[in-house]
């Protein structure tokens, strides 16, 4: 089979897809898919090419194994030629993985002279490919032939077509890493300083990043003398978007280049990002804070975060975009940690409090998201006044993912402000939330719930949760009784038996009378839920029975519910070596538990 495969199946792909990449190229397509006359669908060409260049990556065991991996080459070449790009993206992921399998000799016998043809192409889908092959094939090439892909390379990176350019300066640091040192320094660094330069800002930001590749490679001497020049001049690129891509990846420079040249260079490169004209700019640097603060060497570090730092944080708190605000609210707290108790409550306080005042409501949200990090060092009852307005005004947010967003922090403010702090002051907005008009907020309100008991106990929720849960059984709208079905699914577990017999079975086995049919299924619904935690004189009389009932239902929905939950309550009997007759478990009339439930009106919620 594998000398089947080598002698007509991948040649004829190599033919078929040679043509079918010179015609994408030279006639454009009108259109991605063939179509039948009828205008149905039969298959997507790049799809199939997609699969096609993907594929052939793991076909070397099928071809007879590493030894004949070379005839997998041509239809990969082809492929890495056409038009599209995700298409020449996996075929050279394909090329990579292939070139693992050949020897020396077979790399630069058949390898290598495909990474040269594709260099060298005409159109510049193939020497855009070219640029991710050098450096897989580069180690274990002789030294001649590593010169000639060395000046391949060159040449890419000087390319006519800015395509190509930003090819090659995207795997400008993946190639250094593979070049000996003294290469580095003489080819790669000039090749990364006419990069940095070039007309496009498109390859000089690309260029940035693989500054902190080449940067990992060098000397300190060797860096403040190629390399920090050309990097100055990046963070104050006339182009916004490449001063956005020195701030974006301004750690992993400051980690590549130490912590002297990070004081000299880089610190006042990073006062002038904060400052940016350009708000992209000003947030991108902003979200770096946290990380560049905690990179500082331990050594006079406080110093520097006080004096340099600082000063340009307390601009941005008052910044006049949002964005900016909001990535500086994400990361400004965990500067507690790292300046201390007597640096927080002195310099960082007043911001954290000006921030729970803002006007945005993803800044305020941000701060509080992060109080943790202020608990740690100073307590979080300092900040306690300025919270609550700030809660309970995201609590109340128009925008229902804003609340839904507080509520998930909910369990760790509780935990942080104390139980008498939130039966006092946040208990009202998480029963408020279980009557939120949308469904998302009702869910998150029943989950926050089980947490909150789980953390203050099954004693405090009988006390405060769980009376207000079953006053909402009484309440008009429908909706708002499902609610209290889906807070006792939720709380009956960490409440524990007793609890859930005295207190919520009554209120559940009342509800199967209810008028609405969605209502009567999720009682069926949680039956079935708390049966497991329910002892067996609860199970075999009162459950029981209420269930048959609704088994006999008149709607088939709650007759299926009933059904399923009748079946577990028996399985649980039976468990409990409680006698069960098989007469009193009949199928429901109509309730055939492969039957799809029937479409719900638009209003209604079956939870």
């Amino acid at each position: 089979s594998s000398k089947l495969l080598r002698a007509f199946y991948v040649p004829f792909l190599s033919d078929q897809y040679t043509v079918y990449a010179n015609y994408t190229i030279l006639k454009p397509r009108k259109g991605k898919q063939i179509r039948k006359k009828s205008g149905d669908t039969i298959y997507d060409e790049d799809e199939v090419l997609l699969t096609l260049a993907e594929q052939l990556g793991n076909f070397t065991g099928l071809v007879g194994g590493p030894d004949f991996a070379h005839c997998l080459l041509p239809p990969l070449e082809s492929l890495a030629t056409v038009e599209e790009t995700v298409v020449r993206d996996k075929a050279v992921e394909s090329l990579r993985q292939i070139s693992q399998e050949h020897t020396p000799v077979a790399l630069e016998a058949h390898f290598v002279p495909l990474v040269k043809r594709l260099a060298s192409g005409d159109w510049f889908t193939s020497r855009t490919s070219a640029c991710g092959l050098f450096s897989v094939c580069y180690p274990r090439a002789s030294n001649a032939v590593k010169a000639e892909i060395r000046q391949h390379f060159r040449s890419l990176c000087s390319d006519d077509t800015p395509m190509v350019r930003r090819a090659a300066a995207s795997k400008l640091g993946e190639f250094a890493k593979v070049l000996e040192l003294d290469s580095v320094k003489s080819e790669i660094v000039p090749l990364f300083i006419n990069l940095a330069s070039d007309e496009q800002d498109s390859v000089r930001l690309l260029a940035v990043e693989a500054c902190v590749s080449i940067a990992q490679l060098l000397s300190e001497d060797d860096l403040e003398a190629l390399v920090m020049p050309t990097l100055r001049q990046a963070a104050e690129d006339k182009s916004w978007r490449v001063r956005y891509m020195v701030a974006d990846k301004f750690s992993e420079l400051q980690k590549a280049v130490g912590p002297k040249i990070t004081l000299n260079d880089l610190i006042p490169a990073f006062q002038n990002l904060l400052k940016d004209c350009e708000a992209e700019v000003r947030a991108a640097a902003a979200h770096k804070v946290k990380e560049l603060c905690e990179n500082l060497p331990m050594e006079g570090r406080e110093t520097i975060i006080m004096n340099q730092i600082l000063p340009y944080i307390k601009e941005l708190v008052s910044d006049t975009n949002q964005h900016v605000k909001s990535a500086l609210a994400s990361v400004i707290m965990g500067l507690s940690t790292i300046l201390g108790k007597g640096n927080t409550i002195e310099h960082l306080l007043p911001l954290f409090l000006a921030q729970l005042k803002d006007e945005c409501p993803e800044v305020r949200l941000n701060i509080i998201s992060n109080l943790d990090c202020v608990n740690e060092v100073i307590g979080i009852r300092q900040l306690s006044q300025s919270l609550l307005p700030a809660i309970v005004e995201l609590a109340e947010d128009a925008k229902w993912r804003v609340r839904l967003a507080i509520i998930e922090y909910m369990p760790l403010l509780a935990g942080q402000l104390g139980v008498e702090f939130f039966d006092e002051k946040l208990n009202s907005l998480c029963m408020a939330w279980l009557v939120d008009h949308v469904y998302a907020i009702r869910e998150a309100a029943t989950n926050n719930l089980m947490k909150l008991v789980q953390k203050f106990g099954k004693e405090w929720a009988q006390n405060t949760i769980v009376p207000k849960v079953l006053v909402m059984a009484n309440d008009p709208n429908y909706l708002h009784r499902m609610t209290t079905l889906f807070c006792i699914n939720a709380l009956s577990e960490a409440c524990g038996q007793e609890i859930t017999t005295k207190q919520m079975l009554p209120v559940v086995l009342k509800m199967a009378r209810d008028q609405v049919a969605n209502v009567r299924f999720n009682v069926a619904k949680s039956l079935q839920k708390i049966g497991p935690i329910l002892d067996t004189d609860a199970l075999q009389e009162e459950v029981k029975p209420v269930l048959q009932k609704l088994g006999q239902d008149e709607d088939v929905d709650v007759k299926y519910f009933a059904q399923e939950a009748i079946s577990v309550v028996a399985q649980r009997l039976r468990k409990l070596d409680f006698p069960v007759k098989d007469s009193e478990e009949p199928s429901a009339p109509g309730a055939d538990k492969n039957h799809f439930l029937r479409p719900r009106g638009p209003g209604d919620d079956t939870g």
